[in-house]
């Protein structure tokens, strides 16, 4: 994303509105003299993979458009503590004006790609990809996923009008996994990807005889997630979701499976510890 994306700057806007009110701040502007100029360094505080760079850029511009920012480092970098990621010069109250969210967004999002470089490394040369879900930040998802990304991770569908995905209550309510699906073909046009969830191995048939083009293996355990694999012999992509932890992905990942999503990599990433110190 660049500054000329309209979502990239919509949600900086929102986010320094939140921060910054109506009065700005009032700490720089009572203790720092309006001439003071500075330089300062945003600095990983712990190892991680960085993201965020492009909100973080953002924000600063947002601020104040004469500040010079020097980036050291970009997206999907592996970081170690101390590792220097960006310089930036001008003005120092607008500088402090726009820290916490600056950090907020690079912190947010390393961890995101941090979380997310951890389960790709742990299937590292098994060909199978780890994907995130739905589960983000209502607003940040655009981010969020960017994140997901330069960790290495996988894109799955970004919003409800991407792709067909039939969930247990359509199943319920439409009477069946098979109806769902021929439900779906007769609906959308042959560009729109059909995929869908089935939580016992008894529904795989049905979900390959009614023409399924991706199947959501939800909560199997192994034994039926390597059966589900022998069974579909490749007649749809197989995805396994639900309760993937970074102890048990690589077993996941070697029943031959083709995606694994996990809702953590958004929903529970811890911060990446990233400050801005005085250069």
């Amino acid at each position: 994303m660049t500054a000329a994306n309209p979502l990239l700057e919509a949600i900086v806007r929102r986010a320094l509105a939140e921060d910054l009110g109506g009065r700005g701040d009032i700490t720089s502007q009572a203790v720092i003299p309006a001439v003071s100029e500075g330089r300062f360094r945003i600095v990983a505080r712990q190892p991680g993979v960085l993201a965020g760079c492009a909100a973080a850029g953002e924000t600063l511009r947002q601020v104040d458009a004469s500040l010079t920012t020097s980036w050291l480092a970009g997206d999907g970098d592996r970081l170690e503590a101390g590792t220097a990621i960006a310089e930036i010069a001008g003005p120092v109250r607008p500088i402090l004006a726009a820290e916490r969210v600056t950090l907020n967004f690079l912190g947010r999002m390393s961890g995101i790609a941090t979380l997310t470089a951890r389960f790709v490394d742990a299937v590292e040369g098994t060909g199978v990809a780890i994907a995130h879900t739905r589960k983000t930040t209502p607003g940040l998802r655009a981010l969020e996923i960017a994140a997901v990304l330069a960790g290495g991770g996988a894109p799955h569908r970004f919003g409800l009008d991407d792709a067909v995905l039939i969930k247990d209550n359509h199943v319920a309510i439409a009477g069946g996994v098979g109806e769902a699906v021929r439900r779906a073909h007769a609906a959308v046009g042959h560009m729109t990807r059909i995929a869908v969830e089935i939580d016992r191995l008894d529904q795989l048939a049905e979900a390959l005889e009614a023409g399924a083009e991706s199947i959501l293996l939800d909560n199997f355990t192994l034994q039926d997630l390597q059966r589900a694999v022998e069974v579909t012999a490749g007649r749809a992509v197989l995805e396994a979701s639900g309760s993937i932890t970074l102890e048990n992905v690589r077993a996941t990942a070697a029943t031959g499976v083709d995606v694994i999503s996990i809702g953590a990599l958004t929903h529970s990433a811890a911060n990446l510890d990233i400050g801005l110190d005085v250069a």
